[in-house]
């Protein structure tokens, strides 16, 4: 996916509004890319909605199932590095091509489109970027009822309908209607990393919060104000337990060994040393819920000095030895 990570400038993403088109999946779309902003302190991200000339009326577009939205900006008018299609209706590969054959201005407007834009697409919104011709000689998927057709009627895109996602450096494709988390998850690992994006589906996604000790509640990185303990989170996760030290966690930041200590001391309201040992201490917590793998493993591979070091000090900030806790909030 050809979107620099290394930019200051925030990437600028069109969220696609067309008449019939299921607008819930760009909603989503759009908190999660707020969320990566929030998650890595910057705006990384910067999201539009955006529409065919042709498609609006009185200010509004008519989406699915009644819904009205405005748009932000002209689809012709370009100006984003990337454009997000959602899915329209259908019940058929024949209703899904009526739909996209029975709006020709909004096909051609995204075949004008410059090719330093990629065009990203989900679920039958799919169809709508293989009509305008922005997937040809590229490898794209799409939702399973219309594989057939559509190898048929796009013959000129190489159809890998096994995947369920697929990214390419000017287009990504995903199937089924929660298809634009795929290619969100693509976009926010390539700007920050993929326990980013884990914390974000973990807070965002799923459908109920995990069940952990109180300790560790207010570890989560995006439970943080502070942009530095944000980034000193993801420096401590980085390093084995043994290298993270106040001195060497400061010059990963940038800055003092004081500076960071008072800072984390304000914000945590712990001393900085204890902060960074609950969230080495959070990541074997993780590992007893998540994984079968015995304490002793976990405490080589996450860089404890000694495996009786790590029990002790998980026992300290617990309450409970790791087998209590495995057996207390471990998924069965």
């Amino acid at each position: 996916m050809d979107v620099s990570s290394a930019s200051p400038s925030p990437t600028r993403i069109g969220l696609l509004l067309y008449p019939g088109c299921m607008p819930a999946g760009l909603l989503a779309f759009a908190d999660l890319l707020h969320a990566a902003n929030r998650r890595g302190g910057r705006r990384l991200f910067e999201t539009m909605y955006v529409a065919c000339e042709g498609d609006v009326s009185n200010g509004v577009v008519a989406c699915a199932h009644g819904l009205r939205l405005p748009p932000q900006a002209s689809l012709e008018a370009g100006g984003f590095e990337a454009l997000l299609v959602p899915g329209v209706w259908g019940e058929s590969a024949e209703s899904v091509d009526a739909a996209v054959t029975g709006n020709p201005a909004l096909v051609d407007a995204l075949a004008r489109l410059g090719r330093r834009t990629a065009v990203w697409s989900y679920c039958t919104g799919v169809w709508l970027a293989a009509a305008a011709r922005r997937l040809e000689r590229q490898p794209a998927t799409i939702t399973w009822w219309l594989a057939d057709c559509a190898r048929l009627r796009f013959p000129g895109v190489d159809w890998q309908v096994e995947r369920t996602c697929v990214v390419n450096p000017r287009s990504a494709t995903a199937s089924g209607v929660n298809g634009y988390l795929p290619i969100a998850q693509a976009i926010i690992e390539a700007h920050l990393n993929v326990d980013a994006y884990r914390d974000l589906t973990r807070l965002m996604v799923l459908p109920r919060p995990e069940r952990t000790h109180s300790a560790f509640h207010d570890v989560h990185p995006m439970a943080q104000p502070d942009r530095l303990l944000r980034r000193l989170h993801d420096a401590a996760l980085r390093l084995p337990a043994y290298e993270a030290t106040l001195a060497r966690l400061a010059r990963e930041l940038g800055t003092s060994e004081r500076t960071l200590a008072r800072k984390v001391a304000a914000a945590a309201a712990m001393p900085a040393a204890a902060w960074v040992r609950r969230i080495k201490l959070n990541q074997v917590s993780e590992r007893l819920i998540h994984t079968s793998a015995p304490a002793s493993s976990i405490s080589a591979d996450l860089g404890f000095a000694s495996d009786a070091g790590m029990r002790r000090m998980f026992k300290e900030a617990t309450g409970m030895t790791t087998t209590q806790y495995r057996q207390a909030f471990g998924r069965s």
